[in-house]
C-alpha cells in the first residue's frame, strides 16, 4: 500500500510540474479540445483558441450571437449555414446564467464601473475595487465591450488572454482583445444574443 501511495504521489507531482512548466512557457489547456495550446501576450491580446469559420447547423438567424458556456465558445452566425467560432471565458461556478437578450450598446476601450454587488463581494475578501476605472490596456474590459440588454453582463475583451477557455468571470463573456475587436466590427447594436448552458 505504501509503495502504491508513493507511486501515486510521484505521478501527481509530475503532472503538476508539467502543468506549471506548460503555463510558464506560454501554454494554456483548452478543455474543449483537451490539448495544450499557445497564447500571445496581453499586449498583443491573442487568444489561446484560434477563431475559425465553421459550419453552423443551429436554428438561429444570421447576425445572432450564440454563447455556449459549457463548451466555452461563442458563435456569430453568418448567412449560408456558417458561423465564426471564438474561444471565450465564461462565468465561474455560481455566476453562470442563460437567456436571450439584444446588444444594447457598443464601446471602444470602455470604462469599467464594477456593479455594487461585485464591489461589496470583493471588499469582504479584502480587495477594494474602484467605483470607476478609465478605459485602456489595463482595464479588465479590454479593447471593446458589447453590452447585453439591461443586464450587468457584457461580452468584452480581456488583458488576461490565458483565461480564455476557462470559467473565471463574474458572469461576463470574455474574449481576447484581438477577437473582441473582430467581433465588435461585425456586430451591430440590436443583434440578438443567446446564452446557453
Amino acid at each position: 500500500m505504501l509503495r502504491f501511495l508513493a507511486i501515486a504521489a510521484i505521478v501527481l507531482s509530475a503532472g503538476y510540474a508539467t502543468t506549471t512548466v506548460q503555463a510558464a512557457s506560454g501554454k494554456f489547456f483548452d478543455p474543449a479540445t483537451k490539448q495544450w495550446v499557445s497564447y500571445g501576450t496581453a499586449r498583443h491580446g491573442k487568444s489561446p483558441i484560434k477563431r475559425q469559420m465553421v459550419n453552423y447547423y443551429g436554428h438561429h438567424s444570421p447576425g445572432t450571437i450564440v454563447v455556449n458556456t459549457s463548451e466555452r465558445r461563442l458563435y456569430h452566425v453568418y448567412p449560408g449555414g456558417k458561423a465564426m467560432k471564438y474561444g471565450v471565458g465564461v462565468g465561474r461556478e455560481g455566476f453562470q446564467w442563460s437567456g436571450t437578450h439584444r446588444i444594447s450598446r457598443k464601446a471602444e476601450w470602455p470604462g469599467w464601473t464594477p456593479p455594487a454587488v461585485m464591489r461589496e463581494r470583493e471588499r469582504r475578501k479584502g480587495r477594494i475595487l474602484p467605483a470607476y476605472m478609465e478605459g485602456g490596456p489595463n482595464n479588465p474590459l479590454g479593447a471593446r465591450a458589447l453590452y447585453i440588454g439591461s443586464t450587468i453582463y457584457r461580452i468584452h475583451g480581456s488583458n488576461e488572454p490565458w483565461t480564455i477557455g476557462s470559467a473565471v468571470s463574474s458572469g461576463c463573456i470574455r474574449l481576447a482583445n484581438e477577437d473582441v475587436i473582430h467581433l465588435y466590427e461585425n456586430v451591430r447594436v440590436g443583434s440578438k444574443v443567446v446564452v446557453v448552458r
